[in-house]
């Protein structure tokens, strides 16, 4: 079976930047070991990489989230920290939205059996890229570890982990080094 790891937008501005959070900074070394696993283990990872242009404000995300984040090219938009050189051995997948319609048909026309999702904001990319997912992957195994999963505001993010359980997703903890929330 065919198993993926996917990192969803675990940037610098996700992080510390403009829309980081403490809860996003401190699953970075469980993310770090977890990517490593996965690699050792057989696993295709991936990584989404939240991406916009200078017209960003003047889009219909931008006028609900109006903060000016990920900008291509910019420090922002790069992976964050210790992930950074991990993700340049991975596929990497820029998306101009929440979720990514590409990462959904690469992972379907790849016949994966099993994905697990990781990263950034549980509330928002993880949740939607997950319901793609799932959507494209009927009958595969879809993981979320809580541990390594973060958002800016911890009781969306514990909601959202609730809302994927009523989709198939399997919302598990394992024994991992590191931590998060």
């Amino acid at each position: 079976m065919k198993r993926a790891l996917v990192v969803i937008d675990y940037q610098n501005d996700f992080v510390s930047g403009t829309l980081g959070s403490e809860a996003a900074r401190s699953i970075e070394g469980a993310l770090c070991a977890r990517v490593k696993e996965a690699i050792s283990d057989g696993y295709d990872v991936f990584f989404t990489r939240d991406t916009h242009d200078s017209g960003y404000p003047d889009t219909n995300e931008g006028s609900h989230i109006p903060v000016t984040h990920c900008i291509r090219g910019t420090y922002g938009w790069e992976i964050h920290g210790s992930l950074r050189d991990l993700s340049e051995t991975c596929t990497v997948i820029d998306k101009p939205t929440f979720g990514s319609e590409k990462l959904a048909h690469v992972l379907s026309d790849g016949g994966y059996g099993e994905v697990e999702l990781c990263g950034v904001a549980t509330n928002i990319c993880v949740i939607v890229n997950a319901a793609l997912i799932r959507t494209a992957l009927p009958e595969a195994d879809i993981l979320v570890d809580p541990r390594l999963v973060a958002s800016y505001d911890d009781s969306l993010g514990r909601a959202a982990l609730e809302v994927m359980k009523g989709f198939c997703i399997d919302v598990l903890e394992r024994s991992r080094a590191g931590s998060g929330s």
